[in-house]
């Protein structure tokens, strides 16, 4: 379960690397939970005919998913992960499952606990051969009662039970999770694809193209 990683602000490394343009804005480099993030995604109003909209593009919004379908938001439901195993029929993260509303989650680098010692000690995630990072999400939009739009997104998590790198993190005798790294060939069919082909792109990242280092 990754609740921590480094946003990906580079603008040409990122344009090149996910094929959106990063517009001129704030958001945090060291991203965290609830704070607002970048996502790349296929734009809703793709199939619209308008020939002005771009194949992909880089969104803004908050990193912990609320889902299109809830009323009022639980701000203290963690969401900012999302277990592919039950998301399809989650209530928070069904609704984006079934519509394919997948995005990528541009970073540097991510951070999970190395608990062998005892202690947490955190250890950055990065990609041996230094490219950035495209995390497997869902995104999602709600509406407000009074009118306001929110645009939020979440990463999807596998067992890593079995993986050679991250069955070493987290806490003994607790199930072992990773998000989802998509390999860059996969981007483009990852964002549109429809929801029936998901789970194809629901594997584990190598474990010797990932560099863990201890901070």
């Amino acid at each position: 379960m990754c609740s921590h990683y480094l946003a990906l602000k580079e603008r040409e490394l990122f344009e090149r690397s996910f094929g959106a343009r990063l517009a001129t804005g704030a958001f945090k480099e060291d991203m965290w939970p609830k704070y607002e993030g970048v996502f790349v995604r296929r734009p809703p109003e793709h199939d619209a005919g308008d020939e002005a909209v771009p194949d992909v593009e880089a969104a803004t919004g908050r990193w912990g998913l609320i889902s299109a379908l809830t009323r009022t938001p639980n701000t203290k439901l963690s969401t900012f992960n999302a277990r592919s195993e039950t998301a399809a029929t989650s209530f928070t993260f069904g609704n984006a499952w079934r519509r394919g509303q997948h995005c990528i989650i541009p970073a540097e680098a991510i951070f999970e606990p190395d608990w062998r010692s005892g202690k947490a000690v955190p250890t950055k995630f990065t990609r041996a051969d230094g490219k950035p990072i495209g995390v497997a999400g869902l995104w999602d939009r709600w509406r407000s009662p009074e009118g306001e739009i929110v645009e939020s997104y979440t990463m999807l998590t596998i067992n890593a039970d079995d993986h050679q790198l991250f069955r070493d993190y987290h806490q003994a005798g607790k199930e072992k999770r990773m998000v989802v790294i998509l390999p860059e060939g996969s981007y483009n069919d990852w964002l549109t694809c429809g929801a029936a082909r998901t789970r194809e792109f629901l594997n584990p990242y190598p474990h010797d193209m990932l560099a863990a280092t201890s901070m």
